[in-house]
């Protein structure tokens, strides 16, 4: 009787290079980066577009979940493979807690983080994109919080402040979501352009790039 613990099992599968590791926030983020990254493909080729590298195994996003993040400098360490980490900035103190984590990360051999510029990856989206989605106009700068702005146009009859936490949470997630999934279909490179005029985000991809098995 054939041992199947010692005998070498036959027709192994060659083993694939191990995937290059994108850690983001949240799922929501995710979209918005995959969707940033076939605009910059479609103008510059050399960079990767990342729904299809995703499709062929040679990346995998993993949302941080938000909470604790540092406990993501380390964690996936032992699956030895190169790792991308990309956090939104958001405002003081939380942006010098996260710049550490960022530092940290970078000391580690085939890792990259860096915090976004802008407040959030919904800052980099445009003012025209956002109309196109929500019907309404905000006043877009690097520091507003894009969702909040975005569900107080959409009722301004409404007291914002009259309703509970727990009311405001729900809908800027609700617009959140709708930034990050519809509005992100509605860029062009003319529109990251002029909210991406130093070409932070094609930075990202470059890195990306350079990290690809």
């Amino acid at each position: 009787m054939q041992n199947v613990l010692t005998s070498p099992p036959e027709n192994l599968p060659i083993p694939l290079p191990r995937p290059l590791l994108i850690i983001t926030e949240g799922v929501l983020d995710i979209a918005c980066l995959t969707c940033f990254s076939q605009i910059v493909h479609a103008v510059h080729p050399e960079f990767p577009d990342l729904q299809q590298l995703t499709s062929q195994g040679s990346v995998v996003f993993l949302p941080a979940g938000g909470g604790d993040l540092a406990a993501w400098t380390t964690r996936l360490a032992p699956l030895g493979c190169f790792q991308v980490f990309l956090f939104d900035r958001e405002q003081q103190p939380e942006t010098d807690l996260r710049q550490r984590i960022v530092d940290q990360i970078n000391e580690r051999s085939g890792c990259r983080a860096a915090l976004t510029r802008k407040r959030s990856l919904e800052n980099y989206l445009h003012p025209t994109a956002i109309a196109a989605t929500f019907g309404v106009t905000i006043e877009m700068t690097d520091e507003v919080p894009v969702a909040e702005l975005v569900s107080r146009a959409l009722d301004p009859s409404s007291n914002w402040t009259s309703l509970s936490q727990r009311q405001q949470q729900r809908l800027i997630y609700r617009a959140k979501r709708r930034l990050n999934l519809e509005t992100s279909q509605h860029m062009t490179a003319e529109l990251l352009a002029e909210r991406d005029p130093t070409g932070e985000v094609v930075g990202w991809f470059r890195t990306i790039a350079s990290l690809l098995p």
